[in-house]
């Protein structure tokens, strides 16, 4: 029987620094690079913590973890497929799970359940959204659904907005109420703050 080496990636700093997070299979999801994680949290690392984090298309849930381990105090993680909810799961017993709170199925429809959860709280979140590329089968139409996603989130609840997206994408500048503060390409993946 042939051994299927499994895809693995270390949180990279912060109180859980070194533990390791399985990762989905690459059919299903894709891990962001350790230079764009890098980058993101060198622009962030003060203001996660005590911050509340959204992490849309979740996958491993390795940006959220990231976060949590770097500070944050609580993470809604967003994912629909199975085989990644699972290793979501796995990862998250390693960390902190009372910090966690994990909502699978379509990110499209539970996003107003986590909204209505951040108004009640009177909370304003970072939304960390990096959805499967456009390239993927039955995926064709995802950044328009993305671009509406964050046209509806209301104001009070949002403290920021990242995307992670292929650089041949250009955004606008202005996408709802928020605007574009900055972009950075990392080849053929590029981040977008929006606020």
């Amino acid at each position: 029987m042939k051994n299927s080496k499994k895809l693995t990636k270390k949180i990279i700093a912060g109180k859980y620094k070194g533990k390791t997070l399985q990762l989905p299979s690459k059919m299903t999801t894709r891990s962001s690079k350790a230079i764009v994680l890098e980058s993101f949290f060198n622009t962030l690392q003060f203001d996660i913590v005590d911050a509340t984090f959204v992490e849309l298309f979740s996958g491993s849930g390795s940006i959220g973890l990231e976060a949590l381990s770097r500070g944050a105090k609580q993470i809604y993680f967003m994912e629909r497929d199975r085989e990644a909810l699972k290793t979501l799961k796995a990862n998250i017993a390693q960390t902190d799970p009372s910090a966690c709170e994990v909502f699978g199925g379509d990110t499209f429809v539970n996003i107003d359940t986590v909204v209505a959860k951040l108004k009640s709280s009177a909370t304003k979140a970072y939304f960390y959204i990096d959805p499967p590329f456009s390239i993927r089968e039955g995926m064709e139409d995802i950044y328009e659904k993305m671009i509406s996603l964050i046209a509806s989130l209301p104001r009070e609840v949002v403290e920021l907005i990242i995307i992670e997206h292929m650089s041949s994408l250009k955004l606008d500048d202005k996408i709802g109420e928020f605007a574009l503060k900055k972009s950075k390409k990392f080849g053929n993946t590029s981040l977008s703050y929006y606020c």
